[in-house]
């Protein structure tokens, strides 16, 4: 097959792109590094040429609910154009479990982006999965101040990203399926305790504070809103096995 990934340089789409050429399946990375603009569609055309299949696992690294919606919203109209034009028969998204029942924030774009699809006229599958663990680097380097970090209030299911892609190519050999189970990781963690052991493992010192969110969001980070149900299939590796490596990694 031909699998097309759009954020094939990203924190999923690097893992998404080395598991289906481990399948032996052709792959193109969309990127700018690769010539492809996903806002513009400049240079997308020719790289959906006898496509059979589109990943896209697109981020932005934005909590705002406005510039969320525009940048899914923009990218996911972009490729759905580019793909019926380009006569591609399957679209596979990444969205996040909970984007339905909360769509504030980061989010609201995920929101957008799982309408436009759905309703779209290509054939589609859609995943949601939890947080990774990688969540909780992110939080270390984009909300530590000083010696301050800072983190909302919540708990989290962390999954591996391998495996989140690994579930993606998946489901990217397979027929479109509207909305299979959702994926999570296999235990349910406050994020002040990952934060705190991923700072440990990387020599990261100074405080952790937990911050309650206000809002509608910071609601559903503190009542399970954006936890799995009981439906969801499981990862495997869990937030210590992954802090584990890091240490070994050191």
């Amino acid at each position: 097959m031909k699998i097309v990934v759009a954020g094939g340089n990203g924190m999923v789409g690097r893992h998404v792109v080395a598991v289906a050429e481990e399948r032996g399946h052709r792959v193109v990375s969309l990127s700018r590094a690769t010539g492809v603009d996903l806002v513009s569609g400049v240079g997308l055309a020719h790289q959906l040429e006898a496509a059979d299949v589109v990943i896209d696992v697109t981020s932005t690294a934005t909590q705002s609910a406005a510039k969320s919606s525009a940048f899914f919203g923009g990218v996911t109209r972009t490729l759905l154009d580019a793909e019926g034009a380009a006569g591609v028969p399957h679209h596979v998204a990444l969205s996040i479990v909970g984007s339905d029942r909360a769509p504030f924030g980061y989010y609201a774009g995920k929101a957008v982006q799982e309408e436009l699809v759905s309703t779209g006229r290509i054939p589609w599958t859609i995943l949601r999965a939890t947080q990774f663990h990688e969540f909780a680097q992110q939080m270390v380097e984009r909300f530590r101040f000083g010696p301050v970090t800072m983190v909302p209030t919540m708990t989290s299911q962390p999954v591996a990203a391998h495996e989140v892609a690994e579930r993606l190519v998946e489901l990217a050999e397979g027929e479109p399926q509207g909305r299979p189970a959702d994926l999570a990781g296999p235990e349910a963690l406050r994020m002040s305790a990952m934060v705190k052991a991923y700072a440990a493992a990387e020599g990261v010192r100074g405080p952790v504070i937990e911050i309650p969110l206000p809002g509608g969001f910071g609601k559903a980070m503190r009542d399970g809103t954006t936890l799995a149900g009981p439906d969801a299939q499981r990862g495997v590796q869990t937030f210590a096995q992954w802090i584990e490596e890091l240490r070994q990694a050191r």
